[in-house]
């Protein structure tokens, strides 16, 4: 069992080795709580939280930290008098988090703010200035007005002689960096710590500090909560692929620089793209979370968002969400028609199932879901072929398998959690009809009324409905959403 991963800072397939085996350690930049979540933001953290469910398969425990940006420039300038900033921070967490949990992500094991940890970043950039790795800018703090850089501190790039490690860039080749006011830099590529307060900025957006109130920057903010809840070096750090430069390049060199070891393996995520441009809130181009779940069904967007390698680029479409939908399906219906079948026999082997062992390849290859998936389709097919030819043994190895690998990438139809029970009186009423339709049917056939019978059956199926004849009686499926399926024996 070797599990490798491709380091983005390496570009290149590393054996993944833990600190502890006992406990990898995982920390992904959450997202900026300024407005709601697009579809990326639901790819980007389904990305790991499918690596986080195939370590723990692999090695029992993961302490996964997933932050949540809720003070920066982008959050405060989408504040109203009406909505604080705070305020407009904590409605759009709980937008990410339904988006989030709808789609089957695991919750972190913590998910701290950043201005929780203010005390943190404070202790790093202190570390960083008695270094001579940042200083303060030109000015009076003590009037903690930002003029003209007053009360800011910056990073100092070229006193680090690896700033530019992770994404391979030369320093003068660097764009410069535009989180802040250029008066007070020495350089313009220096990156801001800590911001001084600024007339047009609430007072509750400021804290106290050495260099004079202010907030910080929002690169130092991962520096320190990484460190807070895993320490000075952990395992795998995680984002989006536009986060390497420059929210990484920078975090990695603030967190070395001050002495800290950091993330051991750098993993990247690619990104939703339209019409093959990146899909972001700044381009106006975005597909928002809310109104694809309000269309499609939680399990099918899940499906549609991990099929492709977590590190390609995904131009999602509605093409890609009805491939998806058939594809899941393909596997409940084997998964129920088994279960139909096979009875207690399927429960039984659900709960000692192994993983095959070329889904876990597929899985220890740089987390290759899109060959895995290929594995779970193949026991689909596998399974059908036994359950026409009546091989009880061969069903039951392929329920077992498609029902552990499904557990695993999260997506088995019939875990509870996509379950949605209809009791509308719309659902009975079908329910009943059907039922009706087909005891008709029964009784046609029974009588060699072929004729009736076969219109019955027309007429079902004009409806949507297929029905499926077995020694258990016949049952009956709608695409989409299902009413709950009953028995006529």
């Amino acid at each position: 069992m070797t599990v490798q991963l491709y380091d983005t800072k390496a570009q290149a397939m590393r054996d993944f080795e833990p600190l502890d085996p006992g406990n990898v350690t995982i920390y992904v930049c959450g997202p900026t709580v300024q407005s709601g979540p697009h579809i990326g933001h639901l790819r980007g953290a389904l990305s790991f939280d499918i690596l986080r469910r195939w370590l723990i398969h692999r090695f029992g425990r993961v302490t996964f930290v997933r932050n949540v940006t809720d003070i920066d420039d982008k959050v405060l300038a989408n504040a109203t008098a009406a909505e604080p900033w705070w305020a407009l921070a904590y409605r759009m967490e709980l937008e990410f988090t339904r988006g989030y949990s709808a789609i089957g992500i695991l919750p972190p094991t913590y998910e701290p703010r950043a201005t929780a940890s203010i005390p943190q970043m404070l202790d790093i950039i202190e570390r960083l200035v008695e270094a001579g790795h940042a200083y303060a800018a030109p000015g009076d703090p003590s009037t903690g007005s930002g003029t003209d850089g007053a009360g800011d501190v910056y990073f100092d790039v070229r006193s680090w002689q690896t700033y530019g490690e992770l994404t391979r860039q030369t320093l003068d080749a660097m764009e410069p960096a535009a989180d802040a006011d250029p008066r007070g830099k020495r350089d313009p590529r220096d990156f801001a710590l800590w911001k001084g307060a600024k007339p047009d900025e609430p007072s509750s957006a400021t804290w106290e500090s050495p260099w004079g109130a202010g907030r910080p920057g929002w690169h130092i903010e991962c520096s320190a909560m990484s460190r807070r809840y895993l320490g000075p070096e952990f395992d795998i750090h995680g984002g989006g692929l536009d986060l390497r430069f420059p929210h990484h390049e920078n975090e990695l060199a603030q967190s070395t620089a001050s002495g800290d070891a950091f993330a051991r393996y750098w993993v990247h995520n690619g990104l939703v793209t339209v019409g093959g441009q990146k899909m972001s809130k700044s381009l106006f181009n975005f597909v928002l979370a809310e109104d694809v779940l309000r269309e499609r069904d939680p399990l099918v967007v899940r499906y549609a968002l991990a099929a492709a390698h977590y590190r390609s680029n995904l131009d999602i479409t509605d093409s890609s969400f009805d491939e998806a939908e058939a594809a899941i399906d393909r596997i409940r219906t084997f998964l129920e028609r088994a279960l139909r079948t096979l009875r207690e026999d399927a429960e039984d082997v659900r709960v000692d199932a192994d993983v095959p062992e070329r889904f876990a390849a597929a899985m220890d290859d740089d987390l290759g879901v899109p060959q895995a998936l290929a594995v779970v389709h193949e026991s689909v097919r596998d399974g059908n072929s036994a359950l026409d030819a009546g091989d009880r043994e061969g069903a039951l190895r392929a329920f077992s398998e498609i029902a552990v690998m499904t557990g695993i990438l999260g997506i088995d139809p019939l875990d509870p959690q996509w379950r949605s029970v209809d009791a509308s009186a719309e659902a009975s009423a079908l329910d009943t009809l059907v039922q009706t339709m087909i005891v008709q049917r029964a009784e046609a056939r029974a009588a060699k009324d072929w004729a009736s019978a076969d219109r019955i059956r027309d007429a079902i199926a004009a409806a949507g409905i297929a029905l499926e004849d077995s020694a258990d009686g016949t049952h009956w499926t709608l695409s989409g959403d299902r009413p709950q399926m009953k028995e006529n024996s």
